[in-house]
């Protein structure tokens, strides 16, 4: 079954609300309308209710039985300032918690630590860091996970693949490599994705030397410690982690070289540009960036996302409440 159709399934009925902060953008209109029409997640908007209903009429989408909430007008706005500064720890005043409040992305992730939404999705017109920061400062990290990553599912027919990290961390040392592999996995899981995790380097056992190479080393051990069971290996070129015919002749005693569906990047640089290969060179389906690893789940869009985007990255942020 086609992912999306298997995570409707598991979804539709359980009345799980994702949050879309950016409620005035054309794409966001009608993700929220497509979500709202089939009945898979209840979808609210963040925004000034008249304005964007009558926006959404003009390009002909009905919003009119979307529940949006205005900031600006909110009956909890006090309550909600005050689950603030708790959370926070007396890091901010209530004076900054109202400023900060106000920003939309923040207003919608207090909204997912409030138990008000089950999720959030945003990102298609604010960059990385404005849906990160307030995830990181309110919602966290799970316990063990010192930081989040960026993951995608890339899909392609009936091949379904992870890519990670490509939108987060710039240069993670081993230990955090490590965390990012181990956490790759259980967000694979939901999206039934075969658990054998690739370690990426441009070299395979040893076959160069530096202190990148050890680094990846390094991180493959940290993560068999951290999760004994796991499926993983590293490093491994990517050819070498993908293809069965160049895994033979690398590494023949590898169960993972060859056959791994989960490839953990070394670094942003390699992530990031990895990913934007395969999907516009490679024809894949670029799905995300999750952001792994939070206690809740918030996902960012690429400030290149369509309607479509938003609408899957829809269905796979309520997915994880699943878990």
């Amino acid at each position: 079954m086609d992912l999306f159709e298997s995570l409707k399934t598991k979804i539709t009925g359980k009345n799980l609300r994702i949050v879309l902060p950016e409620g005035d953008d054309p794409r966001i209109m009608e993700a929220a309308a497509r979500l709202h029409q089939e009945g898979t997640v209840v979808p609210v908007l963040l925004g000034n209710k008249e304005q964007i209903v009558t926006e959404a009429a003009k390009i002909n989408f009905d919003l009119a039985d979307i529940e949006i909430i205005n900031p600006d007008t909110y009956a909890d706005f006090d309550k909600m300032v005050d689950a603030f500064v708790e959370r926070r720890k007396g890091k901010n005043t209530a004076e900054q918690a109202q400023t900060m409040l106000k920003d939309p992305n923040y207003f919608g992730t207090m909204l997912v630590h409030m138990d008000i939404v089950d999720g959030l999705v945003s990102g298609a017109a604010h960059p990385t860091g404005d849906t990160v920061r307030p995830a990181l400062q309110i919602i966290k990290t799970k316990p063990g996970v010192s930081r989040t990553a960026g993951s995608f599912i890339m899909q392609k027919g009936e091949e379904r693949y992870l890519f990670t990290d490509c939108a987060i961390n710039i240069n993670p040392n081993a230990q955090e490599l490590a965390e990012i592999a181990v956490e790759a996995a259980n967000t694979a899981k939901i999206f039934d994705i075969d658990e054998k995790v690739a370690m990426l380097s441009f070299s395979t056992k040893g076959s160069a030397k530096s202190e990148e190479v050890d680094k990846v080393a390094q991180a493959t051990k940290i993560a068999h410690e951290l999760a004994p069971d796991l499926e993983i290996d590293g490093e491994l070129q990517f050819d070498a982690a993908i293809s069965p015919v160049v895994a033979k002749t690398k590494v023949p005693d590898s169960k993972i070289a060859g056959n791994a569906k989960i490839f953990v990047f070394p670094d942003l640089e390699a992530g990031n540009i990895g990913y934007k290969i395969a999907q516009r060179m490679g024809g894949y389906e670029a799905i995300g960036p999750v952001l792994q690893g939070m206690n809740k789940p918030i996902s960012d869009l690429s400030r290149g996302a369509d309607a479509e985007d938003v609408y899957k990255v829809s269905i796979l942020t309520a997915a994880q409440t699943l878990i």
